[in-house]
């Protein structure tokens, strides 16, 4: 190891003692000797209590879409911590925060606050529900909607024989078996499947839930065909479309993927992009949907539109609508992508890339995957061991191969020279380290 982790492995020792793992969510915990504890974050960059830097291409999962510690967002989030917190009573702010997302996502028409991704689509689902008066809904695999028992289903890749149809089961233990019964898996780029599930489950299903860029399986993209034919066929099938923009939503483009690909939601949630890091999502969508709200449909929450969250909100909005941040982090990720490619050209190493400019995902294979399953079926383990020596080089990615890398506005020339440097260093090790058998070339 090439870093010092002596003050987090020490840390780590003490904070299991009162943390299951050491931690407060099960993706911060990396293993007893290299779970790392952050000091500080600043522009494109984070520092852990090691003072060990890293150039961030994980950004909390996507929040820090202007960097960390944007001055003039953490200004504004100053004069709303003014205004008070939460006063279960709603603050003038609140409109003017749903007037920009609507200008900027036309499909968005009426928004509800809420605090996470989450909590967004467990919210839109119950929305959908209760417009719709049915349970079931369609899931694509390789999808991730949150951490709640509606959405914790999913195909079990691990136990794929490549052969059958994946078994689906529940992601965690502890979520109802019963719950099952009501999702209905469909694969990314189907659109038969797609509609042969909802001629079979006619009049059971209440919501298809859908990324478009499926921000946990490398944003990997539907194809545009793919989008349309939902769009479609869930306006065929009385069906409400969701499309989950809660990693996408003010990334990739103002309007989202639904900007991209020319469709409109029924129900749209977004999160990650909309505070640079404040905490604070949000679910919205057609008129005559989301006036159901309220009226037979509950939804709310103790710290829903708290005042610091909102300021913060209309500030990061107002830079991404307002400037060329958007056109800065896509450029930089371009970049990346081609630099990247070059070295790995260089070395006659099979790649490829999937998602939008910025989150991409790096796939060790020519062919680019348009599925879950073609990622599954594929041979990770190159990118599982780069991973390990970039991070210890100083270039914190995501461990875990199906995570795409986020820019930011703040990333700079500085971060793009230290990332391609490590990058070379990363490449050629474990290239090495295959051709020595510690690296096993065909794991999974």
């Amino acid at each position: 190891m090439r870093r010092n982790l002596s003050r987090s492995n020490a840390h780590f020792k003490k904070a299991v003692s009162k943390l299951p793992l050491g931690v407060t969510s099960n993706f911060r915990y990396w293993g007893e000797d290299k779970t790392i504890y952050v000091k500080s974050g600043k522009g494109g960059r984070i520092t852990d209590i090691d003072n060990n830097s890293y150039v961030d291409y994980r950004l909390g999962y996507g929040p820090a879409i202007l960097g960390y510690a944007n001055p003039e967002v953490d200004a504004a989030a100053i004069e709303g911590m003014k205004i008070g917190g939460v006063f279960a009573l709603a603050t003038e702010r609140e409109y003017e925060l749903a007037c920009r997302i609507s200008k900027m996502m036309p499909a968005a028409e009426l928004v509800r606050f809420s605090n996470s991704g989450t909590e967004a689509t467990m919210a839109a689902l119950r929305i959908a529900r209760g417009v719709t008066g049915r349970d079931d809904y369609i899931l694509v695999e390789g999808g991730y909607h949150g951490l709640y028992d509606a959405a914790l289903w999913l195909a079990k890749m691990e136990e794929w024989d490549q052969k059958s149809e994946p078994e689906i089961g529940p992601y965690s233990k502890g979520v109802p078996m019963i719950t099952g019964s009501l999702a209905h898996f469909v694969q990314m780029n189907d659109a038969n499947g797609l509609e042969d599930t909802m001629k079979k489950y006619r009049g059971k299903i209440a919501a298809m839930l859908f990324e478009p860029m499926m921000g946990n399986c490398l944003g990997i993209a539907a194809d545009p065909e793919f989008v349309k034919a939902a769009r479609e066929l869930c306006t065929k099938y009385d069906i409400l479309l969701i499309i989950d923009e809660v990693k996408t939503g003010f990334r990739v483009a103002k309007g989202g993927c639904q900007e991209l690909y020319g469709v409109k939601a029924d129900i749209t949630t977004m999160a990650k992009a909309v505070a640079n890091g404040y905490p604070i999502s949000v679910v919205a969508g057609r008129e005559d949907v989301m006036r159901h709200v309220g009226k037979g449909i509950a939804h709310g929450g103790t710290y829903t539109a708290h005042s610091v969250s909102l300021a913060a909100a209309c500030k990061t909005l107002q830079i991404l609508d307002e400037t060329d941040a958007l056109a800065r982090v896509a450029a930089y990720g371009k970049r990346i992508r081609q630099a990247t490619s070059d070295v790995l050209k260089s070395r006659g190493i099979a790649h490829s890339y999937v998602g939008h400019d910025a989150m991409l995902g790096i796939f060790f294979d020519a062919k680019p995957p348009k599925t879950y399953r073609a990622w599954k079926s594929s041979n990770y383990s190159f990118y599982d061991a780069m991973s390990q020596v970039l991070i210890d080089h100083g270039v914190l990615v995501e461990p875990d191969s199906r995570e795409p890398w986020f820019m930011s506005a703040a990333h700079d020339d500085g971060c793009f020279d230290d990332t391609m440097k490590a990058f070379a260093i990363a490449v050629d090790e474990t290239i090495a380290n295959i051709k020595s058998g510690k690296v096993d070339a065909h794991a999974h």
